[in-house]
């Protein structure tokens, strides 16, 4: 549940295939406008039905590995239809393609998830060579102030909890933190680790601005995640850095951890502009 009277969820479930947004699942830089976490989740609750109803009873288990997510226009507060289908129903690698529309018919965002199939017996690594990913702090009891925004409740501000081990919303730089939703994506639905993953994830170019709040805007137009494994307990940490060329282009890379140590990475391209 809120920690704030309100919506209980960042969407409610209208009829099969269609959900409208709450005020939980708004952004920052346009109060009419959904923060791309909720819509990252969003995506990644479509695309994993739309695998596991293709699976059959005889099916190996599938792990979720990327997820591309592409932001074509502002995803608002009216309802929205969501479509998913399996593209590739392969026996090792699975890959599955969303279409999120307006009442009006229009594409607003589109995602694909690709999924590997999980080996039955574990492989020996005795032998490999693995990177040292030393696990950042944990996240701390007192929750971090967020970036301030008018217009009321937001997804940054109200949906989720911030516990900054470096930086914070108002620091320019490299930042680290650790995200956990209050509130399910679904009302009545556990959100799934990648469900978890996706939402805090899209946070990464807004915990490590490289370029101040009031004077630009740095919107991502996508979101990339890839993972080795899924994600454990309800705390996401992101270890995020943001890189921007003046012709206004931008990036910014994003270490993913759960409580265990490093599971991914995310990507997200960003386009900057002066206010």
């Amino acid at each position: 549940m809120s920690d704030d009277a309100g919506p209980d969820a960042l969407f409610t479930v209208l009829d099969e295939g269609r959900v409208r947004a709450t005020e939980l699942a708004r952004g920052p830089w346009d109060p009419r406008a959904l923060h791309g976490g909720p819509v990252a989740a969003l995506a990644a609750r479509g695309l994993e039905r739309a695998l596991a109803s293709h699976a059959g009873p005889d099916d190996p288990a599938f792990r979720p590995v990327r997820l591309t997510v592409e932001l074509e226009r502002p995803v608002g507060l009216d309802p929205l239809t969501v479509a998913a289908e399996v593209t590739r129903p392969g026996r090792s690698v699975r890959t599955a393609e969303l279409t999120l529309h307006d009442e009006a018919g229009r594409r607003l965002a589109r995602a694909t998830l690709v999924a590997i199939r999980v080996r039955p017996e574990p492989l020996d690594l005795t032998g490999a060579v693995l990177p040292d990913d030393p696990t950042p702090p944990p996240p701390t009891g007192t929750a971090a102030p967020t970036w301030v925004t008018g217009g009321g409740p937001a997804f940054h501000s109200h949906a989720v909890r911030h516990s900054f081990v470096a930086g914070s919303f108002m620091d320019l730089g490299p930042s680290t933190d650790w995200i956990r939703l209050r509130v399910p994506v679904v009302a009545g639905e556990e959100p799934s680790p990648l469900q978890r993953v996706a939402a805090a994830a899209d946070f990464g170019n807004g915990v490590s601005a490289a370029v101040a709040h009031d004077s630009h805007t740095f919107i991502n137009p996508d979101l990339t995640v890839t993972l080795v494994r899924d994600a454990v307990g309800e705390s996401i940490g992101i270890a995020a850095t943001t890189r921007v060329d003046p012709a206004g282009v931008g990036s910014t890379e994003t270490a993913l951890w759960d409580e265990r140590g490093r599971i991914g990475l995310a990507v997200q391209t960003l386009v900057v502009e002066p206010r």
